[in-house]
């Protein structure tokens, strides 16, 4: 099977078979969500009707500044993927899907209870204890959304 791949810098055009399937992906970048740049990864991908969000943290996307406490990384983490959701065309209201991650098995309840505030529709969800890379870090999710 043929592939080719051509990129422009908001969008990733791949055509398979030589043109019998075209899929589009739209890049959202940094820029457009006003954060600092990250070597290695986008903060979403626009595709097919759905939103495709990378690990989200608790910190200001300006300075990268991260709170101590708990509840601060969750409200901020969660106003960062709306901040996202709304820069691809979509909503926390449209999200189906929600990965998370949190330092501590013990921060669920907190968690759960902030998590309830912006997700009243419970999309499908999924909750895993990790060590993060920096030790600052204690909540972190990633989203599927439909576009608005």
């Amino acid at each position: 099977m043929a592939q080719f791949i051509l990129q422009v810098p908001t969008f990733i055009y791949q055509l398979h078979d030589l043109g019998t399937s075209i899929m589009v992906a739209k890049k959202i970048t940094w820029e457009s969500i006003e954060g600092k740049e990250h070597p290695t990864l986008s903060p979403a991908f626009v595709s097919n009707g759905h939103v495709f969000t990378s690990g989200i943290i608790g910190s200001k996307y300006g300075t990268g500044e991260v709170s101590q406490q708990i509840e601060d990384q969750v409200h901020l983490a969660i106003q960062n993927l709306e901040n996202v959701l709304a820069v691809a065309g979509s909503s926390l209201e449209q999200v189906f899907k929600v990965t998370m991650f949190i330092s501590h098995a013990e921060y669920s309840k907190v968690v759960n209870e902030i998590y309830g505030q912006y997700f009243p529709q419970k999309p499908a969800r999924s909750c895993v204890v990790v060590a993060f890379m920096d030790a600052a870090i204690k909540y972190e999710l990633e989203a599927v959304a439909t576009l608005e």
